[in-house]
């Protein structure tokens, strides 16, 4: 079965610059094909939404030089990618504050959005100053705001206030660089998300790590905490083809 919702934590852009002797931020650079080869294999394979963890809340602790670089890396993504997003029909959200952000990277952003807003074969979301606690915090106090009655209050109302309304949480998880641990995201929609963890660091993760992934989740037996045949059929990519 292909996921409707993939998440990843795209990890490993400094070792795998380090391990060549390069700056940090070739590694980032490098990172961004991945991305890019994934967002079209994604779409390929008909995921419906896909949240990349960009930039996370405790990122505003890196050097200045790194971060000016991530942000300018993430224009030029934007700006080059955006008649391909949508000409594969695929609107870009973001989940996150982006309010502490550079002007310049704001309005690329919301230009983006708004130009990709009709979009719906697929939802590709950029977490930007993200951090699931602050989500959660943020949900909760627009709900008090709101004048909810907190002894009547429902997770599906929760829902609404994340970031990730209106979306489906996400079935697999991706972490690369073999780290084990979600580090802040999606605290909330993750409780019965599958995990994935590989060691291959994110500038070497591409389509063919991609399918690995999906393939690895197509095996698993998703019970949400339930006894009985809870499970789902699978459908691995090899049994299906090639999408295209």
């Amino acid at each position: 079965m292909i996921p409707q919702h993939i998440a990843v934590i795209m990890d490993g852009n400094g070792r795998w610059a380090k391990a060549r002797g390069m700056k940090r931020h070739e590694g980032h650079r490098a990172g961004v094909e991945s991305a890019r080869a994934v967002v079209t294999r994604c779409r390929e394979l008909g995921v419906r939404h896909l949240t990349l963890y960009t930039f996370s809340t405790e990122n505003w602790a890196r050097p200045e030089e790194e971060k000016r670089v991530l942000f300018d890396l993430l224009v030029r993504f934007l700006k080059g990618e955006l008649s391909t997003l949508v000409e594969q029909d695929i609107r870009l959200r973001l989940l996150g504050d982006i309010g502490r952000f550079p002007m310049a990277v704001r309005e690329t952003l919301r230009m983006a959005t708004n130009k990709t807003a009709h979009c719906r074969s697929m939802t590709l979301n950029l977490a930007l100053n993200y951090g699931g606690r602050d989500e959660i915090l943020r949900a909760v106090r627009s709900l008090l705001a709101e004048g909810v009655d907190a002894s009547k209050l429902t997770a599906e109302q929760f829902e609404e206030a994340l970031y990730t309304q209106g979306q489906p949480d996400p079935e697999l998880v991706i972490r690369t660089s073999g780290e084990q641990r979600l580090s802040n995201f999606l605290l909330w929609q993750a409780a019965y998300s599958e995990f994935y963890f590989t060691p291959t660091l994110w500038p070497d993760f591409g389509a063919e790590e991609l399918e690995k992934a999906v393939d690895d989740y197509s095996r698993r037996q998703r019970r949400f905490g339930k006894t009985g045949d809870q499970v789902q059929p699978t459908d691995s990519i090899a049994s299906r083809g090639s999408a295209g």
